[in-house]
């Protein structure tokens, strides 16, 4: 379990980054603008799933 757990930061964190570069790609090559617009609600969206994770890892290491 301890193993799982200390995945889930990496795995949430990848998640972030792997959309927000899908955006920024977007954006660069002139694609459209309301895909974008998706793609940045879904970063937001992955960025507070990740939040949470780090913050439930750090409260499950302390217990």
């Amino acid at each position: 379990m301890n193993n799982f757990v200390e995945l889930l930061v990496p795995v949430a964190v990848l998640a972030v980054a792997f959309v927000l570069l899908l955006g920024l790609f977007n954006m660069l090559r002139g694609g459209s603008a309301n895909r974008s617009q998706q793609l940045m609600r879904l970063r937001v969206l992955l960025q507070f799933i990740a939040i949470v994770v780090i913050m439930g890892v750090i409260w499950w290491r302390a217990a």
